[in-house]
């Protein structure tokens, strides 16, 4: 199977202001097309050929093969990244299916705290999540192309926290970045999908 770069769900101004349409072009036809570039290349002779992506993203973490985990891992993260986003995003009016996930971790104002923190105390490149974990929500952080598939438990809200996210629009106020998103892009909608 070749893995292939998906084109984005909107226009590339479509999260303006909170996402630039340079953002975007950046960060999808240059960095996500060249993790689909090098895990295509990578996959060959691995073993994994034929797997699901889900798949492969456990497959290779648990085999500590740390370029598939890098490329592979980070084209799972941005195909759905993609699509946790929308232009009128964001807002506290939560699927059902999900507001009971965020009532039962405490509220909606603690897991947007804890998401934020998260995505803020992430030392260096990587992402903030919330995932399912024997049927309770937990904010969790992975470093570089890591994802809660590879610690077992189900994303269904991430937010990529590698500066080509964020330095052009905020520069290296991470913070300000992952609470604009938080309250202005999240595609609800996708995270109760992925929610199942």
């Amino acid at each position: 199977m070749t893995f292939k770069l998906p084109d984005l769900p909107y226009a590339y101004d479509a999260l303006a202001p909170y996402m630039s349409a340079e953002t975007l072009t950046y960060h999808h036809d240059k960095h996500h097309q060249a993790y689909v570039d090098n895990g295509n290349k990578l996959i060959v002779g691995s073993g994994l050929e034929g797997k699901s992506l889900e798949e492969i993203c456990v497959a290779a973490y648990a085999g500590k093969n740390q370029p598939l985990v890098n490329n592979l891992g980070q084209h799972y993260n941005h195909l759905h990244f993609w699509k946790w986003m929308k232009k009128g995003g964001g807002g506290n009016k939560l699927p059902g299916s999900v507001a009971k996930l965020v009532d039962g971790y405490g509220g909606f104002d603690k897991v947007r705290a804890d998401f934020i923190n998260a995505g803020t105390t992430q030392f260096g490149s990587g992402w903030a999540w919330l995932a399912i974990r024997d049927g309770k929500l937990e904010v969790s952080k992975t470093p570089n192309g890591e994802n809660p598939l590879m610690h077992g438990a189900q994303p269904i809200l991430g937010v990529d926290v590698w500066e080509h996210s964020y330095y052009i629009d905020y520069r290296n106020a991470r913070p300000k970045y992952l609470e604009a998103w938080f309250d202005n892009l999240i595609n609800w909608e996708h995270v109760e999908e992925m929610a199942g």
